[in-house]
């Protein structure tokens, strides 16, 4: 058989891959098509295949005898990890096309998912030719497939959220591709990605996270294990500038910014948007105030905030305006009285630190609970005599 043939005749050129082929011709021998595609699972993500053609010609002369006996989402896998060796886009998108004729044709139930896989590889090459149109139009139309679905393999959902994620980071919108490349994160295991990929992955959510709009909650972030590969490289500073900010921190921040002002100037973007960052970070500092108070001594005076942001109280009061316009705190400010009381804030994911803080918060309360069960105990007996 020609499959077969192709095996013998690879595993002759590539010696080093003979073991690799034989299992491949055993199983095929044998019609064990799932143990089949575990082993292709294994081979094709071999560092040795990922050069040159090789992948592709093991498609033509090997997987194409079977690919519709095997499960078709894995087809869909395999179709993608091969397009990538095409020299030329229109080849790849060509390929891609004509796989997704053949799925089609099998009228399976669930065919859109696996569909929908290849077409996400196909707007990734579209948004790499610069045809962001055309890019957004298959998002749009992968989103209301995946709307329309129930019990969706994760690889679907990150495939169509890794895409998104480039899309926005192409068009610099720094608030949607947080997002994106965040649900990109759920659906992946971090394990399985590369320690290059995942450094600029971090780095890139790092300056997403800062620069976004209505981004305050860096809690997330921090306690995602991506964003440790920052850790021990030149980029470690971007790690500890997320731990000021998520702390609200300004003197830290700023130490940070003059320590590593060489660095900082090297990214356009955050030169760019210094007055946004000063701002955020102010706004943390303010909801860190808030936070750090008794649930009953939330009435602060401006000149404390004033004190801690380094601002004048003219600032302050602009600055409570902007976190009461986007629903960070809710609360009356007072400029009689010169004071703000807060009511509510915005929940978010606490760090180690403020856990403690909170912790010994309730540590408080609960002694004030025990002082006046005391009390009451002690009153009692008076009580009942009267």
């Amino acid at each position: 058989m020609a499959a077969l043939k192709y095996l013998e005749t690879a595993s002759s050129d590539q010696p080093e891959l003979a073991e690799w082929y034989n299992s491949l011709a055993d199983l095929y021998r044998k019609k064990l098509w799932h143990q089949l595609t575990v082993k292709l699972e294994q081979f094709v993500a071999l560092a040795v295949l990922q050069a040159g053609d090789r992948l592709i010609q093991l498609y033509e002369n090997f997987i194409t005898d079977f690919e519709m006996k095997i499960n078709l989402l894995k087809l869909a896998h395999f179709a993608v990890i091969v397009s990538r060796q095409y020299s030329e886009k229109e080849a790849a998108i060509s390929y891609l096309q004509t796989v997704i004729e053949k799925l089609r044709s099998t009228r399976e139930m669930r065919i859109e998912e696996p569909i929908l896989y290849v077409r996400m590889q196909i707007a990734a090459f579209k948004l790499e030719q610069g045809d962001q149109k055309e890019c957004k139009k298959l998002l749009d139309e992968g989103k209301s497939t995946l709307d329309s679905m129930t019990d969706i393999d994760p690889s679907v959902y990150a495939s169509y959220y890794w895409i998104s994620s480039q899309y926005h980071k192409s068009r610099q919108e720094f608030a949607e591709f947080y997002k994106s490349a965040l649900l990109y994160l759920a659906y992946t295991t971090v394990e399985t990605l590369s320690e290059p990929f995942k450094l600029d992955l971090a780095f890139d959510l790092s300056l997403a996270a800062l620069l976004g709009d209505n981004i305050y909650n860096f809690g997330e972030l921090l306690a995602h294990p991506i964003i440790k590969s920052l850790l021990g490289t030149n980029v470690e500073w971007l790690y500890y500038i997320l731990q000021a900010f998520n702390a609200g921190d300004l003197a830290r921040y700023q130490e940070l910014c003059r320590v590593h002002a060489a660095a900082l100037n090297a990214q356009p973007a955050l030169v760019a948007h210094e007055k946004k960052l000063l701002e955020k970070i102010n706004i943390l500092c303010l909801m860190e105030i808030i936070f750090s108070r008794p649930s009953e001594d939330r009435t602060i005076p401006l000149s404390v905030i004033a004190q801690r942001t380094r601002l004048s109280i003219e600032d302050v009061e602009h600055l409570l305006m902007k976190s009461l316009s986007v629903h960070l705190i809710e609360g009356i400010i007072d400029q009689v009285e010169g004071t703000v009381h807060v009511s509510w804030v915005q929940p978010r994911v606490l760090g180690i630190q403020q856990i403690k803080a909170l912790r010994d918060r309730l540590d408080g309360w609960l002694d004030k609970v025990h002082t006046a069960l005391l009390s009451v105990e002690a009153e009692t007996p008076d009580l009942v005599a009267a």
